[in-house]
């Protein structure tokens, strides 16, 4: 007879979406690189997570991590902040590896082709891209920072995980990784305490 056709969905497995980010214990994420990474609503206090660098923060975030790196998904504010820095950090074990990555952009204002190799815009609405890219064929999703784009995954449910690594400092200003919205249900999966007192924490959404 003929060939039964697949169908779409079956034996289908989705690609899983993490969200990678640097947070105090007032839940902010705000600008945690550098100074003059994100000044908006004025915060000051830039380049916090600098300190809570360490050997256990970089094996976490590196080795074993379950091989391939996933492909990026990023807003256009930590696109832009990410391709000023990374490209011309030629020495970087990083640099090479984030060039090549796959990295999805979430933007109403930037155009293709975009700047850093390996970059394509999301058409739309974030969120119904990034559905449509879970369906899709291909590695997992990272999200870094992209604060705004978490926002509008949460009350769809298109985040699976969280990979937050809390540091223990209280900023008292700023943008907050949960502010008010889609409440969820998290199961700790794994945990770690770097030298420097940061919890790493990777969390599964129920």
């Amino acid at each position: 007879g003929p060939k039964e056709r697949p169908q779409p969905g079956r034996n289908a497995v989705m690609r899983k979406l993490t969200v990678i980010n640097h947070m105090s214990l007032d839940g902010v994420m705000q600008a945690p690189a550098s100074p003059d990474e994100d000044t908006r609503g004025g915060f000051s206090r830039g380049g916090w997570a600098q300190a809570g660098n360490d050997q256990v923060m970089a094996d976490f975030m590196g080795v074993g991590r379950g091989g391939e790196p996933g492909a990026l998904v990023l807003g256009r504010r930590t696109y832009m902040h990410f391709f000023g820095f990374w490209p011309h950090q030629p020495d970087n074990p990083y640099t090479e590896s984030l060039n090549k990555q796959q990295k999805y952009v979430a933007s109403r204002t930037l155009a293709e082709p975009l700047p850093w190799q390996n970059s394509t815009l999301l058409p739309g609405d974030a969120a119904d891209a990034v559905a449509a890219l879970k369906q899709e064929p291909g590695p997992d999703l990272v999200v870094l920072g992209s604060g705004e784009l978490v926002q509008s995954l949460r009350p769809r449910a298109l985040v699976d995980e969280y990979v937050l690594m809390i540091h223990p400092l209280i900023l008292g200003q700023g943008r907050r990784l949960f502010p008010e919205g889609a409440p969820a249900d998290l199961r700790l999966a794994e945990s770690v305490t770097t030298a420097t007192g940061v919890i790493i924490a990777r969390y599964q959404t129920r």
